[in-house]
């Protein structure tokens, strides 16, 4: 069996803190039997950074933030259940990735997010995935992401 905080620890990252609520909405929402829906994430880190691709950032810097909204995701999840390793699989996730008019990299940038997921949970596992340009994000953030997951039945 998988340890996803054993992975995270070999690949030299940890959890952030999961964010504060930026509105009126739940982060995470249990539905069904056993399936948990996360809210939009920005990229984690202490400094937020604010523009768009193509035009602050590199596309590959966009994959960083990809990963970094993902690390986010995973903290709002963790909160929600209490332990990643109760996820089954991710099913699906959404990559919003703010960028110039000319900037068509959005599924290279959600790469980012979804290697992550890969590596945690297995390439066997990673889920289906919608990478949508726009030309602005909440707080002039360069990506978000969120994503549902299905969680092991008892």
């Amino acid at each position: 069996m998988r340890d996803v905080y054993k992975i995270l620890e070999e690949m030299g990252m940890q959890l952030p803190a999961a964010p504060q609520k930026g509105g009126v909405y739940r982060p995470a929402v249990r539905f069904g039997k056993n399936l948990v829906y996360v809210s939009g994430c920005g990229p984690a880190g202490a400094v937020p950074v604010k523009g768009i691709l193509g035009r602050e950032f590199s596309k590959e810097e966009g994959v960083e933030f990809s990963r970094g909204a993902m690390l986010n995701v995973l903290a709002v999840l963790e909160r929600e259940i209490g332990d990643l390793n109760l996820v089954r699989q991710p099913v699906k996730i959404t990559t919003f990735v703010a960028g110039t008019d000319t900037f068509y990299e959005q599924p290279y940038v959600a790469n980012g997010g979804s290697e992550l997921l890969a590596a945690l949970f297995g390439e066997n596992l990673v889920p289906s995935r919608s990478a949508i340009g726009v030309s602005a994000l909440p707080g002039n953030i360069p990506v978000e992401t969120e994503a549902l997951f299905e969680l092991a039945g008892e």
